[in-house]
């Protein structure tokens, strides 16, 4: 039976390590991802420890071989923080080091020749390190769990690995007669690198499902204002108009238009339009409940989906009305007149959004047509597709009156 050269293997997995680590630092220098880089470290890191117990062999002093030694514990604590950190978590200096601690701790106390226990507690230790990155990597518990199995198989079946030798230590002991000279050894090493590689597997599998998230959610927002554009507004208030419905609960949509926007930029340039727009954006977000969605579906004008009667949707889109008309904006000492015209518009539980927004922007039109800086409901109430569509109880248009008015300080905008 052919036999693996054990110094080969080790030299292999130093290799494999120092390539994995240097791909990571690359990466994550060109996509400034510090837990990439922080990983990469801990690759390199342990490649030359690995190599520093190839070249040892005995032949090196003890306090050299106890610094190689401790540099392996060290990148496995590295390994770990990397996830701690692509969570968001701080730098844990002391769990870093205190792998290396225990290990130097365990050669300065045992015997020479208690070969099996110092490796079993240095396997205990990585083993520790395995199952906290294991941990770290399960945080985001908000994914598929089908998409998330390998985050943890992969560290928990490397430290099972290790660990094997002290489920069956006696086994391995009396086959091979010396622990480090045993068959495991080899095992252990090519378990190395196919964990590298799978951990590296791991890696770029959560980089690029987040980086794919960011750019998803990206595409669903407006650039300007922050909040949804189009597209986005209309995912998000689709699933909420189906949760509702099957709560058996009404929604309400808004349309909001800024009045005389056009006159706003031919007067003080596009800069000072869209600090309007922002301007805007922050106060209908900031008036609006937590549950509440809004958008900008276009230009100057936005939407919003309440879930809850037109009753309490008409008191909110007042409630923005006001605010915006006494945001007491100034551009270049120059007070800016900041009016919205509102459509609001309800119907049926199941009412199809582009019906609501249909509904709604009649409404807007009406508010338009009455003078503007108004809140203006819909002659006639939608119904949901396949119906006829019903005649509200009240048939003219509701106008709401100033419900309530603030002072707001003049402020100058930054343009």
């Amino acid at each position: 039976m052919m036999s693996l050269d054990t110094s080969t293997l080790y030299l292999m997995a130093a290799l494999v390590a120092a390539l994995l680590g240097l791909l990571l630092l690359f990466f994550g220098r060109q996509e400034s991802i510090d837990a990439l880089k922080w990983w990469g470290a801990a690759y390199v890191l342990g490649a030359v420890s690995i190599l520093g117990w190839v070249l040892i062999d005995g032949r090196i002093a003890a306090p050299i071989a106890l610094a190689f030694s401790a540099v392996g514990f060290v990148a496995c604590g590295m390994v770990w923080n990397a996830a701690r950190i692509f969570h968001g978590r701080a730098t844990n200096w002391p769990g870093i080091l205190c792998g290396a601690l225990v290990w130097s701790a365990v050669l300065l106390i045992l015997q020479p020749g208690a070969d099996m226990l110092r490796m079993t507690i240095g396997a205990g230790v990585v083993a520790a390190y395995a199952v906290l990155t294991a941990n770290e990597l399960w945080v985001e518990r908000r994914k598929a769990y089908k998409r998330r199995w390998p985050t943890i198989v992969i560290p928990m079946l490397h430290g099972f690995v290790l660990m094997l030798p002290i489920l069956l230590g006696d086994i391995l002991h009396a086959d091979a007669g010396s622990f480090a000279n045993s068959i495991w050894v080899s095992v252990f090493t090519i378990e190395l690198v196919l964990y590298a590689v799978g951990t590296v597997f791991i890696i770029f599998m959560l980089v690029s499902e987040r980086t794919i998230s960011a750019h998803r959610v990206a595409a669903l927002l407006d650039p300007l204002t922050g909040i949804f554009n189009r597209r986005g507004f209309v995912e998000a208030t689709m699933r909420v108009i189906a949760r509702e419905a099957g709560a058996n609960r009404p929604v309400t949509v808004m349309i909001l238009d800024i009045d005389h926007f056009k006159s706003i930029n031919d007067r003080f340039g596009h800069a000072a339009g869209d600090e309007v727009l922002k301007e805007f954006a922050q106060i209908v977000a900031g008036m609006l409940r937590v549950t509440d969605l809004c958008g900008r579906i276009g230009g100057e004008e936005f939407a919003a989906l309440l879930p809850c009667p037109i009753e309490e949707a008409l008191i909110a889109a007042e409630r923005v009305r006001d605010a915006f008309a006494n945001a007491g904006l100034v551009v270049d000492q120059t007070s800016v007149d900041t009016t919205v015209s509102i459509g609001v518009a309800d119907g049926p539980v199941g009412t199809e959004l582009d019906v609501l927004l249909a509904a709604a922007d009649a409404a807007l039109y009406k508010a338009k047509r009455s003078g503007r800086n108004r809140v203006e409901t819909a002659s006639e109430r939608p119904s949901p597709a396949g119906r006829e569509p019903r005649i509200s109880d009240v048939a003219a248009p509701r106008a709401i009156g100033i419900v309530r008015r603030r002072a707001v300080g003049m402020r100058e905008l930054r343009v």
